[in-house]
């Protein structure tokens, strides 16, 4: 699981320019004028990269119902994997913190209801909130469940509740990117509900993934419980390295 992370972050690294990482803090960081030159480009080219999609989309095809929803639902697992770090590692902080089974369906059904909700109200236009208040805040959510993990070892009361209302901040992340894709008239809502399953596959793909690792992590480290070295080798460096990531793009995208 700490190597599954750990490889999501490299390829986070890998789509950002080799710069970038002497832009953290310290003697050997590079200017700082030169470090927000650098992170406007990411974002001139995450825009430009939206834009060609947008274009894309908006063609003039004369598009099924059929092809419009395969469309969406592969741009909605995109969205997730591999181009959603921030929301696969709020995903993983969450399944960190589940060592049953019922926990974690809790939080996942939570964390779906809820973003499923906003991404509806947001892409109906209904409410507008800023990316530049949204996107710290997303990244807030992350450091802030990964943090939680580290001080209880199993889920409390309030955590479902907790997840749900990131989650509500986490669909406004996706209406953000789904209003920048523009839509072909009259298919508002099959692409809406499609990029919205395709999300849903992407999460759960992550979710797997995660558990049949878990496994034969626990019954390599011969604690089916999870709640003694698993927890000490895995848990809890897990979340420690989420949190750090999580804060460290709280404050990242508080300065851009």
């Amino acid at each position: 699981m700490l190597i599954g992370l750990l490889a999501l972050l490299a390829a986070a690294a890998s789509h950002a320019h080799p710069e970038d990482e002497l832009c953290v803090p310290g003697e050997n960081s590079l200017d700082p004028a030169l470090c927000a030159a650098l992170a406007e480009l990411d974002r001139e080219e995450s825009s430009q990269r939206n834009r060609d999609l947008s274009a894309a989309l908006n063609s003039g095809i004369d598009r099924s119902i059929r092809e419009i929803a395969g469309l969406y639902v592969s741009i909605g697992v995109r969205h997730i994997l591999p181009d959603g770090l921030d929301h696969i590692l709020f995903v993983l902080a969450i399944f960190l913190a589940s060592v049953k089974f019922r926990a974690l369906i809790l939080q996942i059904s939570a964390f779906t209801a809820a973003h499923t909700i906003t991404l509806a109200i947001a892409a109906t236009g209904i409410v507008a909130p800023s990316a530049s208040i949204v996107e710290p805040l997303i990244a807030l959510t992350i450091g802030f469940v990964a943090i939680e993990n580290l001080v209880t070892q199993d889920m409390t009361r309030w955590r479902p509740a907790v997840v749900f209302g990131f989650g509500l901040i986490h669909g406004l992340g996706f209406a953000g990117f789904f209003g920048e894709l523009g839509l072909p008239p009259g298919q508002f809502w099959t692409a809406l509900i499609s990029f919205n399953i395709g999300v849903e596959i992407g999460q759960l793909a992550v979710v797997a993934v995660a558990l049949l690792l878990s496994l034969l992590v626990r019954r390599w480290l011969h604690d089916a419980t999870g709640t003694r070295q698993y927890r000490r080798f895995v848990v809890l460096p897990g979340s420690a390295l989420i949190g750090v990531t999580g804060f460290w793009w709280t404050i990242e995208r508080i300065i851009q």
